[in-house]
C-alpha cells in the first residue's frame, strides 16, 4: 500500500468553503452549476468525496479531471476538497491499471480507451468510491459523470456503472465562418475571436472544452463547410493550433472543413482534379504542414459539388475520387476525411433521391480513413424526415450520422424545442438492412451542427442548451432516452424539486411533436421563408431552382396535396429496404407522420382519426398552437421553482413562440384553403389575416444567415 500510494502524484482533501458561481443565474454555466445540494445529500457527497487519490502521472488531463471533481464537490457541499496520497475512508479514488491497488479485479478491457467505471468499493476496510479508467481521458470522462450522478439524486454509496462510448467520434461541426458570422447560428457571433487569435486565448474557450468533455464529445470542426480557403492558410493553421492547445487536455480533436479548390485559390495550380498528381502532391505538403503545427489534428469535412460548392464532379470524377485523395495526404499522420453526403444539383428530379443515387454506387470504393457524413433525412432537417435512405445502405463503408443541434427549421433559438426525441427517433430507426438493425448500430460517428455563439448562456435560449447536452449523451450512448436526459439536463440546469422537475420535463418531451404539427404536420415540409428560412411561406413558387421553391414539395392544389414519391412517381421509395420499400409505397401502410412525404392524396382521404385529409392537417396544426399554450401555462406555474432571471426570459421566448405558432398556423392554413378551394371544418377559427397579408411580410436581416 505505501508502495502504491508514492507511485501517486496525488492530493488529499482539505476543507475550504469557496463560492463556485455568480449571484445572478445567466445560463452560462450550462449544467455544470455545481448548486449546493439539500443537506442530507450534501453530507453523502461531502463523506464520499472526502479524498482524491489520483493515478500516476498527472498529465494535464489528469490535472483537468481533479480540477472538475474539486470544483464540483466545492460547488455541491461548500467544501472543496484537496489531494494527499493517503487512502481514507470515503476516499474518492482515480485508478488506472497501472496504479490500482493489489486485488482489484476490474473489467479493464471492457472500458477500451475511452471508458470509465464508476463503483463503490471496500478497499482496507474503508468505503471508497473508485473512478477507474485505463486512460486519463477515461478518468476525465468518469470524473465528469460522477459529478453528474451527485447532481441528479443517485445512490453515491451504491454506485456500480461501467460506461465506454460505441462511437469512435463524436463531433461538433461548427458553421463558424472566419468574420466571426455563424451560418444557421442564432447565439450571437463565433466563440471563436480569429482576430485575436493565436495570441489572445479567451477563457471561454476552456469553458466550451469542459461542456463537451463532460457529454464525450471529442470533436470539434472549427469553420464552416461553406469553406472559405483561407482557413487553410499558415495564419489560421496558427490559430487552429492555438485552439486545439486548448483543448487537448479535454480529449478533444480539432478539424477544418476543408476547400476542395484550395490548390487553385492557395497553390496557384490550374485544376484540383483529384486524379491530377501535382494536386494530389499539393494536398500531401498541405497535410504535413498542418500536422507540423497541430500533431493530433483530426482531419477535413468536406461539402463538395453542392450548393455551389466546388468539388471533383467538376473534372468528370466521383466523389470517392476526391475523398481518397485527401484520405491519401492524411493517411500517414493518422487523419480521417468526413465526406458530407448532402448534395443536389439543379434538375436532378426528385431532390430526395440524389444523395443515394451518387453515393450508393460508391459503396466500397472508399478509401478506410472516409467516412460518408449523412443527414438524418433525405432532404435538409426538417422538423420531420424519414430516415436517410443511405442508412444501412452502404456496409462497406464507415457511416457519420449528421444532426442538426442549431434550429435552422424549428423557430431559430427562439422556440422552446427540445431535440432528444428526434435525434432517438432516428437512431432506433430499424433499417431492415438487415432487419432488426438500427440506424445507431450502424454508424461510425456522429456529428452534431452546433448551436454555440458568445450569447452569454451560449445557445440562445436556455432550453436550447439541452439539444446540445442531448446530442453528446446520445452520441456516447445511442440506447439512452431523450425523456431521461432532458430529466438529467433540468435537474443539473434549472431545479432538482421533483413537481418542477416532472413539469418542465413533460414539456420538452411534447415540444418536438408540438413544433412539427404547427409547422409540417403529416408528413409536409421545407414551407419556411426564403434564404433566411424564418417563418411559413408555402406560396413561394419563383425561385431560381424548382427545389428552392415549397411549392415543389407540398404541390398543394385543387387535386390534393403531397409530393408523389411512391412507384407511381418519383418511386424516391425503392431506395429504402425492401419492407420499407413495400410499407411506404401504399398511402395506407405509410406511416401517417411521413404520410405527404411520400404520397399526393385527395383532400378528402380519410386517415386513422377518421376525417378527411384537409379536417386533419387542420386539427393537426391547432393542436400545434394548443400545445404551445399549455407550454406557457406549465412555465408561468413554475416562477417559485426557478430563479428570476431565467424565468423571465424563457417567459419572453414562450411568448414569442405562441405568437409565431399562431402565425405558422393561420399562414398555412390560409394558403391550403385557397390551394384547396375547401371552407374550414365547422368551429374551426379563421387566420387573423389575410393570405396577401402573410405574403407581404418582410425579413430582410434575420439572423443566421452567415457571411
Amino acid at each position: 500500500m505505501k508502495t502504491w500510494a508514492r507511485g501517486l502524484a496525488g492530493l488529499l482533501l482539505a476543507a475550504a468553503l469557496q463560492p463556485a458561481w455568480s449571484a445572478v443565474e445567466d445560463g452560462y454555466e450550462l449544467w455544470q452549476r455545481y448548486r449546493a445540494l439539500p443537506p442530507v445529500t450534501q453530507s453523502e457527497v461531502l463523506v464520499r468525496a472526502l479524498s482524491i487519490l489520483p493515478a500516476t502521472p498527472m498529465t494535464p488531463t489528469l490535472q483537468a479531471a481533479v480540477a472538475e471533481l474539486k470544483r464540483g464537490v466545492a460547488g455541491l457541499t461548500g467544501r472543496e476538497p484537496a489531494v494527499s496520497a493517503q487512502l481514507a475512508d470515503g476516499a474518492l479514488l482515480l485508478a488506472t491499471p497501472a496504479s490500482a491497488p493489489a486485488g482489484l479485479n476490474l473489467p479493464w478491457a471492457e472500458l477500451g480507451r475511452e471508458g470509465y467505471l464508476l463503483r463503490s468499493v471496500k478497499l482496507q476496510g474503508r468505503a471508497v468510491t473508485l473512478i477507474a479508467a485505463n486512460t486519463d481521458i477515461g478518468l476525465l470522462y468518469g470524473s465528469f459523470a460522477w459529478l453528474r450522478a451527485a447532481q441528479t439524486g443517485a445512490d453515491l454509496g451504491k454506485l456500480d456503472l461501467r460506461s465506454a462510448p460505441r462511437l469512435g467520434l463524436r463531433l461538433l461541426n461548427h458553421w463558424d465562418n472566419l468574420d466571426r458570422t455563424v451560418e444557421r447560428g442564432y447565439a450571437g457571433a463565433s466563440i471563436w475571436d480569429w482576430w485575436k487569435l493565436p495570441d489572445i486565448r479567451d477563457a471561454r474557450y476552456v469553458d466550451y472544452a469542459r461542456a463537451n468533455a463532460s457529454l464525450g464529445i471529442n470533436g470539434t470542426v472549427l469553420n464552416n463547410v461553406n469553406a472559405k480557403a483561407d482557413s487553410l492558410t499558415a495564419p489560421f493553421l496558427a490559430k487552429a493550433a492555438a485552439l486545439a492547445d486548448v483543448f487537448r487536455p479535454y480529449g478533444i480533436r480539432v478539424y477544418l472543413s476543408a476547400r476542395f479548390s484550395a490548390p487553385v485559390e492557395l497553390g496557384g495550380l490550374k485544376t484540383a482534379d483529384p486524379l491530377d498528381p501535382a494536386v494530389r502532391a499539393w494536398w500531401k505538403a498541405k497535410a504535413d504542414e498542418i500536422y507540423r503545427r497541430i500533431p493530433d489534428f483530426g482531419g477535413f469535412l468536406v461539402k463538395a459539388n453542392s450548393e455551389g460548392q466546388p468539388g471533383p464532379q467538376d473534372y468528370g470524377r466521383n466523389h470517392a475520387d476526391g475523398a481518397n485523395m485527401l484520405a491519401e495526404a492524411l493517411t500517414p499522420h493518422g487523419g480521417v476525411v468526413m465526406w458530407r453526403a448532402f448534395v443536389y444539383a439543379p434538375d436532378a428530379g426528385d431532390r430526395a433521391k440524389q444523395g443515394y443515387a451518387e453515393f450508393q454506387p460508391l459503396d466500397g470504393r472508399f478509401a478506410p480513413n472516409v467516412m460518408v457524413q449523412v443527414k438524418n433525412g433525405a432532404i435538409d432537417f426538417q422538423p420531420r424526415e424519414p430516415f436517410h435512405p443511405l442508412l444501412g445502405a452502404m456496409p462497406k463503408t464507415p457511416l457519420a450520422l449528421e444532426l442538426q443541434i442549431t434550429k435552422e427549421y424549428l423557430g431559430f433559438s427562439t422556440h422552446l424545442v427540445y431535440l432528444g426525441p428526434l435525434f432517438e427517433e432516428v437512431l432506433r430507426t430499424d433499417t431492415q438492412r438487415p432487419s432488426g438493425v438500427t440506424v445507431a448500430g450502424q454508424l461510425t460517428a456522429m456529428a452534431g451542427v452546433a448551436n454555440i455563439g458568445t450569447d452569454r448562456n451560449w445557445c440562445g435560449s436556455h432550453f436550447d442548451c439541452a439539444n446540445w447536452y442531448a446530442f453528446g449523451r446520445l452520441a456516447w450512448n445511442a440506447d439512452l432516452h431523450a425523456s431521461d436526459l432532458a430529466r438529467e439536463w433540468v435537474m443539473q440546469t434549472f431545479t432538482a424539486k421533483p413537481g418542477a422537475v416532472d413539469s418542465i420535463v413533460s414539456m420538452m418531451t411534447a415540444s418536438r411533436e408540438a413544433v412539427v404539427d404547427y409547422m409540417t404536420p403529416l408528413g409536409l415540409h421545407h414551407l419556411m421563408g426564403t434564404g433566411h428560412h424564418h417563418g411559413p411561406a408555402p406560396w413561394v413558387d419563383n425561385l431560381e431552382r424548382a427545389d428552392w421553391n415549397p411549392v415543389y414539395f407540398h404541390r398543394a392544389g385543387r387535386d390534393g396535396i403531397g409530393f408523389d414519391r411512391s412507384p407511381r412517381g418519383s418511386n424516391a421509395t425503392a431506395q429504402y429496404a425492401p419492407g420499407w420499400a413495400a410499407r411506404l409505397a401504399r398511402p395506407e401502410t405509410t406511416p401517417e407522420e411521413w404520410l405527404l412525404w411520400f404520397h399526393h392524396l385527395p383532400w378528402d382521404y380519410r386517415l386513422a382519426s377518421g376525417r378527411t385529409l384537409w379536417a386533419e392537417l387542420v386539427a393537426r396544426y391547432d393542436r400545434g398552437v394548443a400545445s404551445v399554450v399549455d407550454m406557457r401555462a406549465r412555465w408561468a406555474t413554475l416562477q417559485a421553482d426557478i430563479d428570476p432571471v431565467r424565468h423571465a426570459d424563457v417567459t419572453a421566448y414562450l411568448a414569442v413562440q405562441e405568437a409565431e405558432a399562431r402565425w405558422w398556423r393561420d399562414a398555412c392554413l390560409a394558403y391550403f384553403q385557397s390551394a384547396s378551394g375547401l371552407p374550414l371544418p365547422p368551429g374551426v377559427r379563421p387566420p387573423e389575416r389575410s393570405l396577401n397579408d402573410y405574403k407581404a411580410l418582410r425579413f430582410n436581416f434575420a439572423p443566421g444567415r452567415g457571411g
